[in-house]
């Protein structure tokens, strides 16, 4: 079993930048990917951000690309996501992914263990 906590959320003004991170207590594996999605009120959980275990792969959602950036420490366990420029279009429930078998990043029913997330809010 991974515990996973996030935390660095807040109220932010449009244009500012928050980092976000992942504390994963326990791994499912050897190695693992991990990611970020986050959930407006009323729509679906979305996918923001991956990383793979050596940190030489990223993928972005189209919206977040050039703005967020994600970033590990597996000698930590913790993964980052610095998020700049923020709009108030961003404005969500921030969830801690890690994926323990296959399936495509992108999808939330690949990913084996969730966080509790934690909230950003960016006022205009």
């Amino acid at each position: 079993q991974v515990h996973v906590v996030e935390s660095g959320g807040g109220v932010v003004q449009a244009g500012d930048s928050l980092r976000l991170s992942c504390a994963a207590d326990g791994r499912p594996g050897a190695t693992y990917g991990m990611g970020w999605f986050r959930q407006a009120p009323g729509k679906e959980r979305e996918f923001v951000a991956y990383i793979t275990w050596s940190g030489s792969n990223t993928y972005y959602a189209d919206s977040m690309k050039g703005r967020f950036t994600i970033a590990r420490e597996n000698m930590k366990n913790t993964m980052y996501l610095q998020m700049n420029s923020l709009k108030p279009e961003d404005t969500a429930l921030y969830y801690c992914a890690v994926y323990a078998g296959g399936g495509a990043y992108y999808y939330a029913r690949s990913v084996d263990y969730w966080g509790q997330g934690t909230q950003v809010t960016v006022s205009s």
